[in-house]
C-alpha cells in the first residue's frame, strides 16, 4: 500500500519573483501538483467525481515552512507522505529538495489536510468518512519517515536512498511502495 511518492519539477521562469526567487506561492501549487500525480499514480483523480465518487477533498489547512530559496532552472523534488489516513481525512506532509548542484539539500516543508466532503441538497459540503477505494489504497507513512524524512539504514549507517533518481527533470513521478527503514 502506498504511502509516498515523489516528484520532480524544474522551477520556470514564470515560477520566480522579481528578485528571481521561486515565489512561494508556487511551493502550495507543486504540493498540489504532487497530491495529483500520487492520486493518478492509484487509478484516481483529485477530482473523485471522474472516479465515480461523489464526494470531494477540499482543503482544510495548508502551511509550508521556508529554509532555503530555489531559483529558476533549480531541479526541485516533492516527496509526499501520507502522514495520517483519519476516518474524514488526509493529512500529507511535502518535503522539498533542490536536487542539482551539490550537494542535495531540503528547502522547504509543507502540509495540507484535505477532508471528504459530500455536496448536501441544499450546497453546503459536510465530512464524510473516506470512501473505501480511496482509503483501502493508502497506507500512513511509518513514524520514523515521517519524523525526519529519511529511511535509516538497520546498520545505524547513512539514511539509504529509496528510489533511484528521476530521469526526466521536469515533472516525474515515482512510488515507494517498499523503502528499508
Amino acid at each position: 500500500m502506498p504511502y509516498e511518492f515523489q516528484l520532480t519539477r524544474r522551477v520556470e521562469f514564470s515560477d520566480t519573483d522579481m528578485a528571481g526567487i521561486m515565489h512561494f506561492s508556487n511551493f502550495f501549487r507543486y504540493m498540489e501538483a504532487t497530491e495529483t500525480a500520487f492520486l493518478r499514480s492509484l487509478g484516481l483523480s483529485v477530482v473523485l467525481s471522474t472516479c465515480g465518487l461523489d464526494v470531494c477533498l477540499p482543503r482544510v489547512h495548508a502551511v509550508c515552512d521556508y529554509q532555503l530559496p530555489l531559483r529558476f532552472e533549480d531541479e526541485v523534488r516533492v516527496h509526499l507522505l501520507v502522514e495520517k489516513k483519519a476516518m474524514r481525512t488526509i493529512t500529507y506532509q511535502f518535503r522539498f529538495s533542490k536536487v542539482n548542484g551539490p550537494p542535495a539539500s531540503e528547502v522547504a516543508r509543507g502540509r495540507l489536510i484535505a477532508v471528504c466532503a459530500a455536496r448536501q441538497a441544499d450546497g453546503s459540503m459536510k465530512a464524510v468518512p473516506l470512501p473505501k477505494t480511496l482509503a483501502d489504497q493508502l497506507q500512513e507513512a511509518p513514524a520514523a519517515l515521517l519524523a525526519d524524512g529519511s529511511a535509516r539504514s538497520t546498520n545505524g549507517g547513512p539514511p539509504e536512498r529509496t528510489t533511484r533518481p528521476a530521469q526526466d527533470t521536469n515533472h516525474t513521478g515515482q512510488h515507494i511502495l517498499n523503502p528499508k527503514l
